[in-house]
């Protein structure tokens, strides 16, 4: 029973002091928010990213013409190799006469290439193999592959993975990777930050109240009794933070999905990471409670350990 008394005014004493610091809490709470709303964008904008890579893969793919001269057992030798290597997600072969169906698909509507197509009076179009690629971060296999002499002299003219797509390509790799990095960084710098804050405001706590604290110890309080309340304080600091960046999280998407009308920012689809948002949200919910407890509790439990030094612990 004691020890249940004991926490209880630890708690009371937690929350008394959280609604006594009004400044000091602001100042907590705002730096926690923007360290939880930063990592929760950043979670979700890592979500998006990697969806839109996912169908930007499904999109890239690399067409490898063959002269009408290639046999089919010499296609198939290719496509073999192709579908061996660990870069290639899949291989597709597109005969003549089925490009040709797809060419006229594809411009069905246009008058001058429909009347043409006949005008040639035979098939222009060449057999194609089409690779998609697992990702457009690594492609050097099949870039080696189809460089060699002997694949390129089976080309009728060089791959679709040159010039301008292998630079596009290139470069959607590079972001991809470099977006990463800086939100990891991001996530490191913010969190820091708070920390930091939370040890400067604990410490400012600690040393207007040093004389209230000093005769507690003189009155036989123990060190839990003391310290405690702090990490109560910070814990409520971390749990109303983590409902504050919700609650921006949200308005910013409902803002952006009804009043701007957005769906994209450069890689980034907003609706999906509308969707994500909304999808996930009790999981969200539940991880952004744990990160504000976590970052209030252990800041004030590492901060009251370094500013309130006891000769004895009770």
């Amino acid at each position: 029973m004691g020890h249940f008394n004991t926490t209880f005014r630890v708690f009371k004493s937690g929350l008394q002091n959280a609604a006594r610091n009004i400044t000091l809490a602001v100042a907590a709470i705002a730096v926690i928010t923007i360290t939880l709303t930063t990592v929760l964008l950043l979670v979700i904008a890592n979500a998006t990213l990697n969806s839109t890579i996912k169908e930007i893969n499904n999109k890239i793919d690399i067409s490898v013409y063959l002269k009408d001269s290639v046999t089919m057992p010499e296609a198939n030798s290719i496509m073999s190799t192709l579908k061996s290597l660990k870069e290639v997600q899949s291989v597709q072969y597109i005969s003549k006469t089925e490009a040709l169906t797809i060419f006229e698909a594809e411009n069905k509507g246009n008058n001058s290439i429909e009347s043409a197509i006949p005008l040639t009076g035979y098939n222009p179009l060449p057999a194609t193999i089409n690779i998609t690629p697992v990702s457009p971060n690594n492609l050097t296999q099949i870039d080696n592959y189809l460089n060699r002499p002997d694949i390129l002299a089976l080309q009728s003219e060089a791959s679709t993975y040159n010039g301008a797509l292998k630079t596009a390509i290139d470069r959607i790799g590079k972001t991809t990777t470099l977006l990463r990095e800086a939100g990891g960084v991001s996530i490191l710098v913010f969190a820091a930050v708070s920390v930091l804050i939370i040890f400067n405001t604990i410490r400012m706590t600690i040393f207007n109240r040093r004389d209230e604290l000093q005769i507690m110890r003189l009155l036989g309080a123990g060190t839990w009794f003391i310290r405690g309340p702090f990490v109560v304080e910070n814990v409520v600091y971390g749990l109303v933070s983590a409902g504050i960046s919700l609650g921006i999280v949200d308005i910013l998407f409902t803002t952006v999905s009804n009043s701007l009308q957005a769906s994209n920012f450069g890689l980034l689809n907003l609706s999906y990471s509308n969707y994500f948002f909304k999808h996930w949200f009790w999981l969200i919910l539940l991880i952004q409670l744990g990160l504000g407890i976590l970052i209030g509790a252990v800041s004030s439990f590492i901060a009251t350990r370094r500013y309130l030094k006891f000769k004895t612990s009770k």
